[in-house]
């Protein structure tokens, strides 16, 4: 047990006295083993700013994860907390249901300014305050639309955790054990930079997954009923950063729209500016039937929207609700945060740094071959991990090695560097920063990098 307990009374400066190790002590006594961060990133936080986060010990941490991508312009901005002390003051109410504020209707209308068109073809449907709701409430209304069950989702997506949304999911390893999934969903599979599914790679793997897809929907003896959606990332995150090729995205719209087949974009980690577009679909200038949104869109704080072509919404009152869809704070943050990304250009500055950063890490790659493949868009960046001194497969694609990826992510921890890990066997070391980092900062990510490379036992060439 800790000695110096917190003080949950006054929550001072002395609410922090202790160490990391008896924080996570008590959490363990605490919280559930599901508990997953804490054994990858072992620090108490006692306070964060833009892209430096402070543990309980008065160590720094360049913060390149940034609550999964959640927090766009980094810890505490001003105007976010500016917005939450406006909201305060104001007298309106924190929680309101579906009741519309004007501060609602303020952030609904600069929302829908930002989808395709200026949102004149879109409404918005506010859900329970996670992305995993939203996805439950697009594949709930995809059905609804079109009277059928079946959906299509992609290798390598993530899309939630909770029961329709973890099934379209391709991670299997936290459907272990949980039985009676939700049924008809059929996995394809999704273009990869590197390890193309089909063993092609180039030009020629993206005209072949691209036929197949066609293919699947066209036969009429393809053994997969017409689906009621399509749902898909157009940057895989958690699969490991992998951008989709425009001319296949490009392509399933048009086919989802031959065969009126609903399409989902799932932009809640790579949407509001991540990749160096508002959207990441619209690097393909496609218009998706629904855009499930959440993370950033709330300014750091929980809320879940969905932007309905509004020829598709079919709700009728109260189909689909949820008791903290009219969170207020979170609308005043993300009103804040919106403003800032539109009107500083953002999304501009951060595709011009994704840009840099990739050829950095490619010359970094050049001296350490470990680095195998990097890739992304914008602030959204994947290092793949390699065995460089095994052999390569016949498109020249190294074995992943998820296990050195696990030991940098640590000793970028030890020198003050907070990433995560995704892909097959956790190969894929990503980047999700605040997009106001300064190219200063990115700098320091480099050599603290380079660091953990050679803290790792990785020796240059």
């Amino acid at each position: 047990m800790m000695t110096d307990k917190v003080r949950i009374d006054t929550f001072g400066a002395n609410s922090f006295n202790g160490n990391n190790d008896a924080f996570l002590a008590r959490q363990a006594e605490f919280e559930s083993n599901v508990r997953s961060y804490p054994r990858k990133l072992p620090l108490a936080i006692a306070k964060a700013s833009g892209v430096w986060i402070t543990d309980v010990e008065n160590k720094q941490y360049l913060d390149c994860l940034a609550g999964a991508g959640t927090l766009a312009l980094g810890h505490n901005h001003p105007d976010v907390l500016q917005s939450i002390q406006n909201v305060i003051t104001s007298g309106l109410p924190l929680h309101t249901l579906d009741l519309t504020t004007p501060l609602k209707d303020q952030f609904s209308e600069s929302l829908l300014s930002l989808l395709p068109g200026q949102g004149k073809e879109y409404c918005l449907q506010f859900t329970g305050p996670s992305g995993a709701d939203a996805v439950e409430a697009a594949l709930k209304l995809a059905k609804k639309v079109t009277g059928r069950s079946g959906v299509i989702s992609f290798s390598g997506g993530y899309h939630g955790m909770t029961h329709g949304a973890l099934a379209v999911t391709g991670n299997l390893s936290p459907k272990e054990a949980v039985n009676g999934m939700m049924p008809e969903v059929q996995f394809m599979p999704y273009p990869h930079q590197y390890r193309c599914p089909l063993g092609l790679g180039g030009e020629a793997g993206v005209k072949a997954l691209t036929y197949y897809f066609e293919n699947l929907i066209n036969d009429v003896e393809s053994g997969v009923r017409k689906p009621a959606a399509v749902i898909l990332e157009a940057v895989q995150g958690e699969g490991g950063v992998n951008p989709a090729p425009a001319e296949w995205l490009q392509r399933i719209r048009k086919v989802t729209e031959e065969h009126g087949i609903l399409l989902i974009l799932d932009e809640v980690q790579a949407g509001f500016a991540r990749t160096g577009k508002f959207f990441a679909f619209e690097h393909a200038g496609i218009e998706p039937d629904i855009i499930v949104m959440s993370k950033a869109v709330g300014g750091g704080l929980p809320l879940a929207v969905l932007g309905i072509k509004k020829e598709f919404d079919a709700w009728s009152p109260g189909h689909h609700t949820g008791t903290f869809r009219g969170n207020q704070l979170a609308m005043a943050t993300g009103l804040a945060t919106l403003k800032v990304l539109t009107e500083q250009n953002i999304a501009g500055k951060v595709a011009e740094q994704g840009e840099w950063l990739k050829a950095q890490l490619n010359e970094m790659a050049k001296r350490f071959p470990v680095i195998g493949h990097v890739r992304g868009l914008g602030m959204m960046i994947g290092i793949e991990i390699v065995k460089p001194d095994q052999p390569a497969d016949h498109m020249g694609s190294l074995p992943a090695d998820g296990e050195l990826s696990a030991l940098l992510q640590k000793k970028c921890f030890e020198a003050g560097l907070i990433l995560e890990r995704g892909g097959r066997h956790g190969a894929v070391l990503r980047l999700l920063p605040s997009l106001l980092i300064s190219n200063e900062e990115l700098a320091v990510f480099l050599d603290k990098f380079e660091q953990a490379l050679i803290g790792a036992g990785v020796k240059p060439v």
